[in-house]
């Protein structure tokens, strides 16, 4: 074989179906030992979790950029379905929110000023000029802006104190969410991308760390820590009370032997299943046809050496602006995806641990630049994620069986619920130890 020619993955073209056998397999398994219930609830999330394993794979596997904020992305998915799919709070624009518009368009223009002070202005006096606009500008701003925000949170604030939406299609939220994040990437990226490697980890962290805060904190927006609760289902997916009601349907769920109650949330998690399924599979053959395009190798050849692509002509700050707007829209369809499924939006949730670190994990295990194996190590990983919680109390059990009843016994078996971030790492370890490719290798 020539020097030249691409080496083939390691275990041949068998190790990928017979890994998602396996993986089938488990679930099933999942299925028949802890209920259907449990097995779809976990593979639901498992699939939002390949999609957004997806979303890192584009920018740290293609490109190579170590994007630490997946985080800040997937949470402005997630409000993409507040904004567009729940109704408006009744007489809240007419309270405050025409005001709560005007500010914001008063801070962009605030902005845009500032950028054309930075370019005309002298070095001399373009620091102090700037300097003076900017504190006038947020003084101006906060003085349109904060009554109106007191006028909006004052409507009914134990169920509403927000804007509301547009009452829109909950599927309509999905692309807009992928908008959000890809908007939010396109501004940070202009100022982080030039950074160094472990830099641009540190810049993106602090960047998602600052969307969640707003989020957590501008209840005119989202409710804040409150939670938006009530978000809508897609058209085609009933509520299961309106299944339990429903006399045809529990006439059918008890011919064929099922509970109607478990009968109707398993149909329902079933349809999730079914969406959830087209959206990865149109998402996987996008992603497939880019990696094995022109413009794919150009973004691995980025990756392996940025000087000799340099020299070779190609922009590579802006294909590393273009692959992580695209990996960031990704990770904020995910986020809509995910709120969608939970039916509320909860800003408190969001942490760099489940929404950074495990998806890593993700990407690492299944394959970096392989996006079958992002896919794979998104599933498995979130199954384990999940199952290492309640198989923790049963293994600290089994390990500390040959302790007295003391201390030490007491502090790790009441630790056994942490045993989680212990597998993750453990994991971690015996993926870079034993297949530092991955399950599904990067061909």
């Amino acid at each position: 074989m020539s020097a030249h020619q691409p080496q083939p993955a390691t275990g041949g073209a068998l190790r990928a179906p017979l890994l998602f056998a396996a993986l089938i397999v488990l679930f099933i398994f999942e299925g028949f030992s802890s209920g259907w219930n449990s097995a779809l609830g976990l593979l639901n999330m498992g699939l939002i979790s390949a999609i957004m394993a997806l979303g890192l794979n584009l920018q740290w596997g293609y490109a190579g950029l170590f994007n630490a904020g997946t985080m800040g992305f997937i949470a402005l998915g997630g409000l993409a379905p507040v904004l567009v799919s729940m109704p408006a709070t009744p007489g809240a624009m007419q309270a405050g929110g025409w005001r709560i518009m005007g500010a914001l368009a008063l801070a962009a223009v605030a902005l845009f000023i500032a950028i054309w002070l930075y370019q005309r202005l002298r070095k001399g006096i373009r620091g102090a000029a700037l300097l003076a606009w900017l504190v006038a500008a947020f003084f101006l701003f906060r003085w349109v802006f904060d009554p109106g925000v007191a006028a909006v949170e004052a409507i009914n604030p134990s169920a509403q104190g927000y804007l509301g939406g547009l009452g829109l299609p909950i599927l309509l939220s999905w692309p807009v969410g992928a908008l959000f994040a890809a908007a939010a990437a396109w501004a940070i990226g202009k100022i982080a991308l030039g950074l160094r490697s472990d830099y641009l980890a540190i810049a993106t962290l602090g960047i998602a760390e600052i969307i969640v805060a707003v989020l957590k904190n501008e209840n005119w927006l989202d409710r804040g820590v409150m939670n938006v609760n009530g978000l809508p289902r897609p058209f085609f997916i009933p509520r299961e009370i309106d299944l339990q009601a429903d006399a045809a349907f529990i006439d059918v769920s008890t011919k064929l032997g099922i509970d109607p109650v478990t009968a109707s949330t398993v149909l329902v998690k079933l349809l999730y299943l079914g969406l959830f399924v087209v959206v990865i599979a149109a998402l996987l053959w996008a992603t497939e046809r880019a990696l094995h395009s022109p413009w794919g190798r150009m973004m691995r050849a980025i990756r392996e050496n940025e000087i000799a692509a340099s020299a070779m002509g190609k922009n590579v700050t802006r294909r590393h602006l273009q692959i992580f707007i695209l990996g960031s829209a990704i990770c904020g369809l995910a986020g809509a995806m995910l709120i969608t499924l939970d039916g509320q939006m909860t800003p408190s949730s969001y942490n760099p641990l489940r929404y950074t670190f495990v998806i890593m994990v993700m990407v690492i295990a299944g394959g970096s630049g392989n996006n079958w194996g992002a896919v794979l190590g998104g599933v498995l990983i979130w199954y384990l994620w999940i199952k290492a919680e309640s198989w923790g109390p049963g293994l600290m059990q089994l390990a500390t069986a040959g302790l007295d009843n003391g201390v030490l016994r007491a502090h790790i078996l009441e630790s056994a619920a942490q045993m989680r971030y212990l597998a993750m790492g453990v994991i971690l370890l015996l993926v870079l130890r034993f297949a530092p490719r991955g399950l599904l290798p990067e061909r």
